[in-house]
């Protein structure tokens, strides 16, 4: 599972408030190269919720280098890119879980798939 938007990863549970950013538990990490692409990188930023990127990444073990504060200047720097590039597209979740923040209900993730499939009671 890569890091995806916020949509995606936000905990659906009925009356949750505080359903984004999930946490992730890791139990199995990989890495598969892909193309390095700088003008996507450069498109798909501006979208990208920072401190949820970075939260992701730390849990992957991917954050190193990554910059606290996101800023449009940081696209000119190919170092920077190449590390965005890495957090984002060539890091996945093969197996583990990922948590609601606010109850704490836990999503297993299996070969890389979430499985976000809510109980009877959840709806």
């Amino acid at each position: 599972m890569k890091l995806l938007t916020h949509n995606m990863l936000s905990c659906h549970i009925k009356n949750v408030r505080n359903g984004y950013p999930f946490l992730i538990e890791v139990v199995k990490v990989s890495e598969h190269e892909a193309d390095f692409d700088p003008d996507f990188l450069k498109h798909i930023f501006p979208r990208i919720n920072w401190p949820a990127f970075l939260q992701g990444a730390q849990s992957l073990g991917c954050r190193e280098g990554l910059p606290e504060e996101a800023a449009e200047s940081m696209l000119e720097d190919e170092g920077f890119l190449k590390r965005f590039h890495h957090a984002l597209l060539e890091v996945f979740l093969e197996e583990g879980s990922l948590v609601c923040p606010e109850t704490g209900r836990k999503f297993p993730v299996t070969k890389g798939i979430p499985n976000m499939l809510l109980n009877e009671d959840e709806c």
